[in-house]
């Protein structure tokens, strides 16, 4: 693997929120962003209302940085660790070895979430592997595509639109296969 596992889950993270906002959107409800904490294994301070909204507000420039060419990201990555005053830390805790956080757990989740995405995107940049993230194959889809495969061969954004890709190209074998 090209990154470090807690650089590859920040970045995954991020690419998931940030595809959340598309329709239809998947983060709407209080319990859709406790699932989120939850499933992405989050730790430290609980989600509350107000992080629903501010998570919700984050996902725009998630998309925004990781749709962005490599020098394009720069500027974004150092305004929000600039921002955020992002200190690293080294840290372990539950079932992960040592890695990096670089805000506290008791911050907001929104700023948790901001902050680990852009210094994952600081090993992204660093090893111009921006071609890493691309925009789903589906025609009528904005979704962010982030390859960790070794060939490079992810065309899809999410399980759906794999799917819906698959049911495409099975309807047009049937349409063939008719005439």
């Amino acid at each position: 693997m090209v990154f470090a596992d807690d650089t590859a889950l920040a970045l995954e993270t991020g690419v998931w929120l940030a595809n959340s906002e598309l329709e239809p959107d998947t983060l709407t409800t209080f319990d859709e962003l406790v699932e989120f904490y939850d499933s992405w294994g989050y730790t430290g301070a609980r989600p509350t209302a107000q992080d629903l909204v501010e998570v919700r507000a984050v996902r725009t420039q998630l998309r925004r940085m990781f749709k962005a060419s490599r020098d394009g990201a720069v500027p974004l990555v150092n305004a929000i660790l600039s921002e955020y005053q992002a200190l690293p830390q080294v840290v372990r805790h539950g079932d992960q070895d040592w890695h990096i956080h670089a805000a506290a757990d008791d911050r907001p989740l929104a700023e948790r979430v901001l902050v680990e995405a852009a210094m994952g995107m600081i090993d992204v940049i660093r090893a111009d592997e921006m071609s890493r993230f691309d925009r789903c194959a589906m025609d009528d889809c904005e979704g962010v595509v982030f390859d960790l495969s070794r060939n490079r061969s992810r065309k899809y954004c999410s399980p759906t639109c794999t799917n819906r890709a698959a049911v495409q190209a099975y309807r047009a074998r049937q349409a063939e296969d008719e005439d």
